[in-house]
């Protein structure tokens, strides 16, 4: 599997993810949220940030599903899903991840027939290469 790369600005991101926890960054000063993180607010260009712990719950914004040529890393997975989540605590944030069956299941464990673009979805968290990795389960089986 290919794993994130963590920089310095996003290196908060999965630390919390490591203790289960879905934060977003914010504007210690204005208090906009902004996804990716960043050193600077957009809105009001300061440099003090935090991280917002969020619900873990969102809705699909948008899904694909890859069709081959894929990635060797994921070929055998196939067909699986790509979503783009919308929080719920957030609806301006939305986050890449895949939709399974659960936590530790393979990326194609969910049949895509089951997608539905506004479905709610709630976090979950898997180690993949060292990382707490977020997906998301249907909050409708």
């Amino acid at each position: 599997m290919l794993t994130p790369v963590i920089d310095e600005d996003g290196a908060p991101f999965w630390e919390y993810t490591a203790r289960g926890e879905l934060r977003v960054q914010s504007c210690a000063d204005c208090g906009e949220l902004r996804f990716p993180p960043r050193p600077c607010c957009p809105h009001c260009r300061s440099f003090a940030s935090e991280w917002r712990l969020m619900s873990g719950r969102g809705r699909i914004w948008s899904y694909v599903l890859p069709h081959p040529p894929l990635l060797p890393e994921y070929a055998a997975q196939a067909p699986y899903n790509a979503v783009l989540v919308e929080l719920a605590d957030a609806p301006h944030i939305r986050l890449v991840g895949n939709v399974v069956a659960s936590p530790h299941a393979p990326l194609n464990s969910v049949d895509p027939a089951r997608l539905r673009i506004g479905a709610g979805v709630k976090v979950a968290f898997t180690e993949t290469g060292g990382l707490a990795v977020p997906r998301w389960i249907l909050e409708r089986g």
